[in-house]
């Protein structure tokens, strides 16, 4: 039952206590002095006729048997019948003394018999005071335990316990009296002994005390344990050890309970992390599991180190759920190489890091809001502070119609906006403070930001965002850590000439490129073939480079970019430096979506605004990101103003009008994109076949 183990520690302890107090007194009772006086005195009557009956041969022998403090000794006679005094002892002839030692050699002999008799009689006397101190005690020890067995809920293990007790109790019942009288008068009054001898006696008592293992008295419900920091006796238990006088000394109250027994019945959770990188942890807990049954025991036998004597508790039977949290990958690499894992975690449960932005769901993030803010004595938010923190979670998410389960996040910006709100001596927090706390957060982590932006600014990076060029175009990258990223424009190049080494990607020949990177411009050859190559060969080499791009690139965003800038190249036809491109490109001129949309964008903006806005710039981005615009408040009114455009294409042919100003048309439409670059490829198919003819 919840809540017993309190319950049954402190009533064994009362009653020891009550059992020690009362067996104490009850050996100085008067009837305990009564009794114990009767069976003194038919000893002694025993023990009287016995040495009444010594007398009678001793005489026989010139010999009398008195008591000293050495027991029952034979004293001499003298010749006038009395007992010779010591001092006429010393004064005798050695004819006399040897007289004597024949005559008590004699009586030895005869007198074994009566001495064995005495013997028997003190024994029986030692029997028969043990038995009444049994007695004696027993009556209080089962009239205490009886009381204890009926306000407990009772069962075999609790009964053995209880026999246990008064066994050992009657066994040592002489502990019980009333020892420290005892041990003042043996140790003379000196302090010290006096206390170590205490000691000794209390640690003898310790043997009745309960330790309580673990104590469910104040749940409400079953247990669900979170360990943060599960090392093997963390989860398992441990028997700990105490200094006494430079001696490490334990007992069964040393045994402490690990995570497991906390958890027992219940659920215990974990970070996998945490189990996989503590040595020893991750077996334990399995081999708990696999056995059902949780056993405490020295790292030393695991490890190989020497083994010290000690406790060794009785296992304990376990039915516990473990839930490990992880990521996917640890998941996977578990599930592979740990067959007990399989076995032991059979149940996986992959959490998404997003959900649906529905009016149910908005109405559970405002609640959530609610609730935190009474939880933790926050000011209280309006409409347009939990609007602005929804539209927040909206851009953690990537998409409008979805909100991040990242809430962790969302609960720092409560807190930071409550704080701004006292600094303005605001009541409620409104949308202002919550935009407070988002350029904050913004300002505390861009520093790599600014430190490009001011590149840009000095003319470091070289971009242009007007006018017109042949074969170049404005990339977009993003770039920064995982807590704040942003996006940086960049300027791609291609050079296109005679020859038949393809499309060549700088990044790779230079091995600062990753392979989804090289893939996209790989790509771009597929696309060639497909439009230009069907009838004749591709006789072309062309160069694509990020130009000033030193720290790496990988991604396939910028492939529709350089397609864009390959055609130029060819065609000879200028792109509008105004604007910037982003987006994938499959081998059939299909433009496909890519991620980073809204850092890509306000990175391009950012840029114009620093060599000047002209109302002409914009970004094209894949008609499957227009989900994922959630753009900042600058951006979106410059758009509104038309100082700002943003375009949403699905193939290379819409992009081609927008960024060259007229239709990308087909091969066979003459002053069209396509044409242009069909005619130039078959120009340089038909000198590589003039080459090959001389």
């Amino acid at each position: 039952e919840q809540g017993e183990a309190r319950k049954f520690e402190k009533l064994v302890r009362k009653s020891i206590q009550s059992i020690r107090n009362q067996i104490s007194l009850a050996f100085v009772s008067q009837d305990y002095e009564n009794l114990k006086a009767m069976l003194m005195n038919e000893y002694n009557k025993q023990t009287k006729l016995i040495i009444d009956q010594l007398n009678e041969i001793g005489k026989q022998f010139g010999f009398v048997f008195s008591h000293n403090e050495k027991g029952l000794v034979s004293v001499p006679l003298k010749d006038t019948g009395e007992p010779m005094t010591e001092d006429e002892y010393r004064t005798i002839t050695d004819e006399q003394y040897e007289k004597l030692k024949v005559s008590s050699n004699a009586l030895s002999l005869e007198a074994v018999e009566y001495f064995n008799k005495l013997r028997v009689e003190e024994e029986k006397l030692t029997v028969k005071f043990k038995n009444l101190d049994e007695v004696t005690g027993r009556k209080i020890v089962e009239f205490h335990i009886n009381g204890l067995i009926k306000k407990i809920h009772m069962n075999d293990n609790i009964q053995n316990y209880f026999g246990s007790i008064v066994k050992d109790i009657l066994e040592n019942i002489q502990r019980f009296k009333n020892v420290n009288e005892e041990i003042d008068y043996k140790n003379n009054g000196n302090v010290g002994s006096l206390l170590l001898g205490q000691r000794q006696e209390e640690d003898f008592f310790a043997r009745y005390k309960v330790n309580v293992f673990i104590d469910n008295g104040n749940r409400q419900s079953v247990p669900v344990i979170f360990v943060n920091n599960p090392t093997y006796y963390n989860l398992v238990g441990a028997v700990e050890y105490r200094n006494e006088m430079g001696v490490l000394k334990t007992d069964f109250t040393q045994i402490k309970a690990g995570s497991l027994h906390e958890a027992n019945g219940g659920f215990l959770v974990m970070q996998a992390k945490d189990i996989l990188t503590i040595p020893y942890a991750w077996q334990a807990l399995k081999r708990s599991l696999i056995t059902e049954q949780v056993e405490i025991e020295s790292l030393g036998k695991h490890s190989g180190s020497i083994v010290t004597t000690t406790l060794k508790p009785q296992p304990i039977p376990l039915d516990v759920k473990v839930i490990i949290i992880g990521d996917y990958y640890t998941y996977s690499l578990l599930y592979e190489y740990d067959e007990q894992f399989r076995k032991l975690f059979r149940i996986m449960a992959d959490f998404d890091i997003e959900f649906d932005r529905d009016d149910a769901n908005v109405k559970r993030i405002a609640r959530f809001i609610a609730t935190n803010c009474v939880k933790e004595g926050l000011k209280p938010f309006d409409k347009s502070a939990i609007a602005k923190i929804i539209e927040y979670s909206s851009r953690l998410a990537g998409t409008q119609d979805k909100l991040s389960s990242r809430l962790n996040k969302m609960v720092g910006i409560l807190f930071e906006a409550d704080t701004w709100a006292d600094t303005y001596d605001d009541e409620i927090i409104t949308e202002r403070h919550v935009d407070k706390t988002l350029n904050e957060i913004k300002l505390r982590t861009n520093k790599v930001e600014e430190k490009v932006m001011q590149m840009f600014e000095s003319g470091d990076y070289l971009l242009d965002v007007s006018g017109e060029k042949v074969g170049e175009i404005n990339g977009l990258a993003v770039m920064g850590t995982g807590q704040y990223t942003f996006g940086k424009p960049s300027k791609i190049t291609v050079s296109s000439y005679r020859g038949k080494a393809g499309i060549i990607n700088i990044e790779r020949e230079a091995r600062t490129s990753g392979s989804i990177h090289d893939k996209g411009v790989m790509i771009l050859t597929g696309y060639m073939g497909y439009k230009y190559a069907c009838d004749k060969p591709l006789a072309l080499s062309a160069s694509i480079v990020f130009e000033q791009l030193y720290s790496g690139v990988d991604g396939d965003s910028a492939s529709s970019t350089e397609l864009y800038a390959l055609l130029s190249s060819l065609s000879n036809i200028p792109i509008n430096q105004s604007i910037a491109v982003t987006g994938s490109v499959n081998q059939r001129g299909q433009i496909q979506p890519i991620g980073g949309v809204n850092e890509k964008i306000e990175g391009f903006y950012k840029v114009c605004q620093i060599k000047g806005i002209t109302g002409k710039q914009g970004v094209i981005i894949p008609i499957q990101n227009v989900k994922n615009l959630m753009l900042n408040k600058e951006v979106i009114q410059a758009v509104i103003k038309r100082e700002f455009s943003i375009y949403a294409v699905s193939n290379i042919d819409e992009g081609i009008e927008i960024l060259m100003g007229q239709k990308a048309g087909n091969i066979n439409i003459e002053g069209t994109d396509h044409y242009l670059v069909n005619k130039k490829l078959e120009e340089l198919a038909d000198m590589k076949k003039d080459e090959a003819g001389e």
